[in-house]
């Protein structure tokens, strides 16, 4: 019979915790919505890394609870920049290179925005179409653009910062980042929000709505919506690289970009009978977005542009995602949940105000806008989730048997440009596609689970899962994670986990060939199962394989004292990474193969390829602490302190060799797996409530991170084996926001982040280039420096 049942458990999907997702939502929202105190937080009720709903105090592995309210008072318009204000152990980029400047994915304990798993009301969220070009940490990564979620829709966000691929799947080897969006079912808000950095620019714009409506007896229909705009930020320094000279063309191209964005969500449920209900959500979004790059001195093409040019890469988006599904309480004693979710994202790339300089000199002329090509991601995800307590006698609380089957279909697909975009050397900065990098690749992915839970004694709780996966381009795996805790005293608890865990190369990093020129070099990333990179050594890629460990404290000794300490440790084999680097006649012959001509006036030097490689083992060691506590201050209300520390450190345990024996790594790529995220980041401060009065004042630190810069001038320039080491040192940034209810229904509030203007690290001037003196990979905080708000709320 335990055969039996286990075949049977074999079907399940990763995301079975949301037969719950929604009763126990509609608890913790209840209770948010009468406090906002970090203290409360801390003991909501979360459904990420359970089965069965329970405190977040009460969580056998690491659960963080981020509430709307707080989100709200960052002052930050997207989600993925409130996230990083909040949570020591979530980063980001200060600024991505190329395509990855116009989206915006986040990091969790040091590593890439692929191995962390996005959930939205415990369902899977697709992924950005959009590849981080550039080298760096994250170079690859096609993460969740989660800034393409209405901030207005969530109610609350739970992090859960442990390996749970066992549990939900792959991309789960960091952790889990599951968005639960609100159901109120009546009432509302329409808010507005103006800012800009201190120099000037950057300004934003975002207004936003959020209401609800009853739908039925306990049923909720509710509904978002928010537009914003962001201009262009401009860091750059003026440098002779490009050659440009006074009166031609400046660069501004290290700033953030230019970004319009429309988006709407909804979230939905309605009962059928007193069991039975039906439910639903979905978001959609299109955004506009803009860079520069660098400057086209006057003597590029002066019959065109006699003063010089400054390209733009424009993105035009269109992204969605709609989940519909029932659930029910008692299907032969089960508690089930089937549901379908599919979502994708569409982006189109353009480039304006530039110019095809080989077809100028072909032909005579040139188009100064063009169409460089289109990628798009899609996710067709299928669940049926069971859940059912059996009493079983000798334990002293029923034991809870999770199981369920998943069916995904993933889809990514790439789109040629126009001719003009790829011909004779093709666009500057960013060339067009050409026929020969058009794909459009699916695979299938079937998943089953087991996931068991129970207490052995009163005191001793103790979760078991596993998990097994087909894909139908890299095979099978299967994965399992136990966790357990023991309560000592109603104040103290030891918990722990140990998990494996895998992640598929994602389809983008199989398939996606492109080039990257500068006016001085050209960079070529190519498909690791293409014969271009082939004739440079390539092999397929494997997927990842993770292990990881976590042992933690949770400590409240006092009423209003909450204290978690989790020191965790991840080993992750066969990284996948970009490597194999190499320059002149190999590079060149290995890019023709692919299709593409190599740009006019570089050096064959100055010109690399490499490709997507199983390069690395690391293991990535780190400690969090959490730490709530309130202080009363009688008539003049209360003080929410809250303290956030992370401690992340990655060293390389494996380098591979490529089929010329000859490491894949080089000491920039080893350092960006190692040191290119900060070491340590800190986040210490309070909220202060009196009356209509708010305060909220934070102070965070962001450890120093450091890495192998290249040589920009000088015999070495362009070396992929010589470099400068650099280091950024620590920063501290201070963000404080002052509220104020002017009625019951109407709110102000002012603000600044970065309230002393902070700025990174310059890097020594050898390693600088085009003005870019900021290393805007692994600079450990943005380059905009101070930015200061105003918003308004009125509440009906």
């Amino acid at each position: 019979m335990s055969i039996a049942i286990a075949a049977v458990a074999w079907t399940g999907a990763a995301q079975a915790q949301s037969t719950n997702v929604s009763n126990a939502s509609d608890a913790a929202q209840t209770d948010a919505s009468s406090s906002k105190q970090a203290v409360q937080v801390q003991d909501r009720v979360v459904v990420t890394g359970t089965r069965t709903a329970t405190k977040a105090t009460r969580s056998l592995t690491p659960v963080d609870v981020i509430t709307a309210a707080q989100l709200q008072s960052t002052g930050q318009t997207d989600l993925r920049d409130a996230l990083v204000s909040l949570s020591p152990a979530i980063q980001r980029q200060a600024m991505g290179g190329a395509q990855a400047a116009l989206v915006d994915t986040l990091t969790l304990h040091g590593l890439t925005p692929d191995q962390v798993l996005v959930l939205v009301n415990g369902k899977r969220r697709h992924s950005t179409a959009t590849i981080s070009l550039n080298p760096g940490p994250q170079q690859g990564a096609t993460g969740v653009d989660i800034d393409l979620i209405p901030v207005s829709a969530v109610d609350h966000v739970e992090i859960l910062r442990d390996g749970a691929a066992a549990q939900y799947g792959s991309d789960a080897i960091a952790g889990v980042i599951n968005i639960i969006l609100k159901s109120d079912t009546q009432g509302g808000y329409v808010e507005s929000l103006t800012g800009q950095t201190y120099q000037g620019d950057g300004l934003r714009q975002s207004t936003s709505a959020n209401y609800g409506f009853a739908l039925g007896p306990g049923g909720f229909l509710n509904l978002s919506a928010e537009v914003s705009r962001e201009n262009h930020s401009n860091r750059t320094e003026q440098y002779a690289h490009t050659g440009a000279l006074a009166g031609e063309a400046s660069n501004k191209y290290i700033g953030d970009p230019s970004s319009t964005r429309q988006v709407v969500g909804f979230n939905a449920g309605y009962f059928l009978n007193d069991s039975v209900q039906l439910y639903g959500f979905g978001t959609y979004a299109h955004r506009d977005a803009a860079s520069y790059q660098t400057v086209r001195g006057a003597s590029v093409l002066p019959a065109v542009y006699p003063n010089g040019f400054v390209p733009q890469d424009l993105l035009s988006e269109n992204d969605f995602s709609v989940t519909l599904g029932a659930k029910g309480d008692n299907l032969l004693g089960w508690k089930w949940d089937l549901s379908s979710t599919y979502g994708g994202d569409n982006a189109n790339f353009s480039q304006a105000s530039s110019a095809n300089v080989g077809l100028y000199k072909a032909t005579g002329q040139t188009p100064t806008k063009f169409y460089i090509g289109r990628q798009a991601d899609t996710q067709w995800t299928n669940n049926l989730d069971l859940t059912r307590p059996f009493n079983l006698g000798f334990l002293p609380a029923p034991l809870n048997v999770s199981v369920g089957v998943e069916h995904r279909i993933e889809g990514y697909t790439v789109g040629a440009g126009e001719p003009d975009s790829y011909l004779y050397g093709g666009t500057p900065a960013l060339v067009g596609l050409p026929p020969a990098s058009e794909s459009n690749n699916t695979r299938n992915v079937l998943a089953t689970y087991i996931d068991l839970s129970t207490n052995i004694t009163r005191k001793w709780r103790i979760d078991l899962a596993g998990r097994f996966e087909h894909y139908s381009d890299v095979g099978d795996t299967t994965n399992g994670k136990i966790a357990t805790r023991y309560d000592f005293t109603p104040w103290i608890a030891l918990r722990g986990s140990v998990s494996t865990g895998f992640r598929a190369p994602s389809l983008a990093q199989e398939y996606y060939t492109t080039i990257s020129p500068t006016p001085t070099s050209a960079f070529a990333l190519l498909a690791a199962n293409s014969a271009a990179a082939r004739a440079l050594g390539a092999q397929a890629l494997k997927p990842e394989k993770s292990t990881s460990y976590n042992i933690g404290l949770v400590l409240t000794p006092a009423r209003d004292l909450n204290v978690t300490i989790d020191a965790y440790q991840i080993d992750i084999r066969d990284r996948i990474v970009e490597g194999g680097s190499q320059t002149g006649a190999a590079a060149i012959s290995a890019i023709g193969l692919a299709g593409f001509s190599t740009p006019l006036g570089i050096p064959a030097s100055a010109i690399s390829a490499s490709y997507f490689t199983n390069g690395a083992n690391t293991r990535t060691r780190g400690l969090d602490l959490a730490a709530t506590y309130r202080t009363y201050l009688g008539r003049y209300g209360s003080i929410d302190w809250d303290l956030g520390i992370n401690f992340n450190t990655t060293s390389l345990t494996r380098l591979a060799a490529g089929a010329n024996g000859k490491p894949l790594l080089n000491a920039q790529q080893i350092a960006y797996l190692t040191t290119g995220t900060p070491k340590n980041k800190i986040i210490l401060g309070g909220v202060w409530n009196y009356g209509k009065w708010g305060l909220s004042l934070h102070e965070t630190r962001y450890g120093s991170t450091s890495a192998q810069e290249s040589y920009r001038t000088g015999p070495n320039a362009g070396s992929v084996t010589v470099f400068i080491p650099f280091t950024s040192k620590a920063e501290y940034t201070t963000d404080i926001e002052a509220r104020y209810s002017v009625t019951k229904h109407f709110n102000v509030a002012v603000g600044a982040r970065n309230l002393f203007n902070a700025y990174p690290t310059k890097m020594p001037v050898a390693a600088q280039y085009a003005g870019a003196v900021y290393d805007t990979t692994t600079s450990p905080i943005g380059i905009d420096g101070g930015f200061y708000y105003l918003r308004a709320r009125y509440v009906f």
